[in-house]
């Protein structure tokens, strides 16, 4: 029986469109936050993927959502931000909510949210769906939202290979991050890995542990990820922070609390050349250790080292994610793992004959 907070199915990370083995049925993946709505006779509470209540940072959708979905309706989706100047959806807007203050209010008003539904857990009746098929669900979902406030949309869906690639060539430009491939067939199972999803661009989650710069203008993030035994490892180094995501980090590390480098941080302050392949230089490079609470997600090659998965070339940061906690952040082995064995499956590029 359905309960709060419940664990939504996950997607697993591919590098390729597979060909489907089953009849599969693709989403477009948005750049936002993965939420499951809960709808009952004494209102609407949003549940974020880990089980934390959202509903205070969304008060915009709260009367849109009492008026589309009946009492006793649970939703899975994707809450969005939409950016009117750039045409396009926003992290770095939507995540603004959680750090906002007393600003939220005027926030909410100056960039309203949207939520993008694409499965349904429980119908308006109280019946739940989560041994019916994917294809029985949509279709509920889809006679649910008819008629649905313009801030409330069904994720758009579609059986064709083809089209799906051409939305995950096409579309990156409106905030469509990837896609999300689906069994069409396939029952609805908490905290299972029953989905696969394929981004435009191959990306990875850290936790940050250190930065250089100033924790009011970061130049680049030191990344790690903890091993088996719970300890930070360091894995890489991000290129330079855009100038214009700089406020967006700091605002986030703004009030962390930091360990001097004698106060336990299990990295040596400053890191050694050698740990940051700064050979050219040679040169240790000086960092503010910060607590290791934070996640970024970092735009990386596939060339990993060493058992707990280091990157060897900087990458360039995506966003913060503060939706996300450390916990939910592979360890570096299980990451260099998943990410060798997708490498694997994923073969030789199709023209790596042509070079």
């Amino acid at each position: 029986m359905l309960s709060w907070p419940v664990d939504p199915v996950r997607a697993v990370a591919a590098r390729t469109v597979p060909e489907p083995r089953h009849e599969s049925v693709y989403e477009m993946k948005w750049d936002g936050f993965r939420a499951v709505v809960w709808r009952s006779p004494e209102g609407v509470r949003i549940q974020s993927r880990q089980g934390v209540d959202l509903t205070r940072f969304f008060p915009d959708l709260v009367s849109p959502l009492t008026a589309a979905l009946p009492a006793r309706t649970v939703l899975d989706g994707e809450l969005l931000v939409w950016d009117i100047q750039h045409g396009r959806s926003s992290f770095s807007l939507l995540q603004r909510r959680l750090t906002a203050g007393r600003r939220l209010a005027e926030i909410v008003r100056q960039h309203p949210a949207h939520l993008v539904a694409f499965d349904l857990l429980r119908d308006g009746r109280g019946v739940e769906l989560l041994d019916q098929p994917l294809t029985v669900r949509r279709t509920k979902l889809e006679r649910l939202l008819r008629g649905a406030p313009a801030q409330i949309a069904l994720c758009p869906q579609t059986g064709d290979r083809d089209v799906a690639l051409g939305w995950l060539g096409d579309l990156g430009v409106a905030g469509v991050e990837g896609l999300v491939i689906k069994p069409a067939a396939s029952l609805y199972r908490p905290a299972s890995q029953l989905w696969m999803k394929v981004r435009a661009r191959d990306t990875a989650d850290f936790v940050i542990g250190g930065v250089t710069g100033a924790l009011d203008r970061p130049v680049t993030l030191l990344l790690g990820r903890f091993d088996d035994r719970g300890t930070l490892r360091f894995v890489g180094q991000t290129h330079p922070v855009k100038t214009g995501d700089r406020q967006d980090v700091a605002r986030a590390l703004r009030g962390m609390p930091f360990r001097g480098p004698d106060a336990g941080h299990p990295w040596p302050c400053p890191l050694p050349a050698t740990w940051t392949s700064n050979f050219a230089e040679r040169q240790p490079v000086a960092f503010i250790p910060v607590e290791p609470t934070l996640v970024a997600e970092v735009e990386v090659d596939t060339a990993l080292d060493g058992p707990f998965g280091r990157v060897r070339h900087r990458g360039r940061l995506v966003r913060v994610r503060l939706d996300l906690r450390p916990e939910d952040v592979a360890t570096g082995r299980a990451e260099a793992h998943r990410r060798h064995a997708i490498a694997d499956a994923a073969g030789p590029p199709a023209d790596a004959g042509h070079r």
